[in-house]
């Protein structure tokens, strides 16, 4: 923000002194207009760049208050949704906050979102996961369009077929179970 009122306050200045300068020739006029115009450009650029870094604090700070209600793991946050809802709205719900349905990518990752559910929710709640197999029968993907690498399915998980296409956790181990039944949720969120 200070950055930003000294950008402002320079071009203020710039251009109060381009004003109070006496006139020139026409041929040096057109040199000092040229100048004066790049300066504008540069200044305005460095505006536009000091906003789009006050953006990505804004951003970091709004990230870390997300993350401070719910739990850090290395590299991203998990924070619950209580609220018991489809998969899709609750897909939806963590998009609008800026993440995704919580997908484990490693037996650690899956064990610390098992006991933040415990923690939060309850020994026996059981939450969706970012994991589905709308597209292809049989062929789990993640919430960006791309195969799971890894799977901890309740063995014989999953066996549902058509009618079951969402992944859900439930203790450590994977359900596959109809999108439309109501569970809670946990969004997880990326950090750097």
């Amino acid at each position: 923000m200070r950055l930003l009122l000294f950008a402002v306050l320079l071009l203020l200045t710039h251009t109060s002194q381009q004003q109070n300068t006496p006139r020139k020739k026409p041929s040096a006029k057109k040199d000092s207009d040229a100048r004066a115009s790049a300066a504008l450009e540069d200044l305005q650029q460095k505006i536009n760049d000091i906003v789009q870094e006050l953006n990505l604090v804004k951003e970091q700070q709004a990230l870390q208050t997300v993350c401070l209600r719910g739990i850090k793991i290395p590299g991203k946050c998990f924070l619950v949704d209580t609220v018991k809802k489809r998969y899709h709205t609750a897909n939806e719900d963590c998009i609008a906050k800026g993440g995704i349905l919580s997908t484990p990518l490693s037996s650690d990752e899956n064990t610390r979102l098992r006991d933040y559910v415990r923690q939060s929710l309850g020994p026996d709640a059981e939450i969706w996961l970012g994991v589905n197999d709308m597209q292809v029968e049989g062929v789990w993907m993640d919430q960006t369009g791309s195969n799971i690498r890894y799977q901890n399915w309740k063995l014989p998980e999953p066996d549902g077929g058509l009618a079951e296409n969402c992944a859900a956790l439930s203790g450590e181990k994977w359900l596959d179970e109809r999108c439309r039944e109501e569970r809670a949720s946990v969004c997880e969120f990326n950090i750097v």
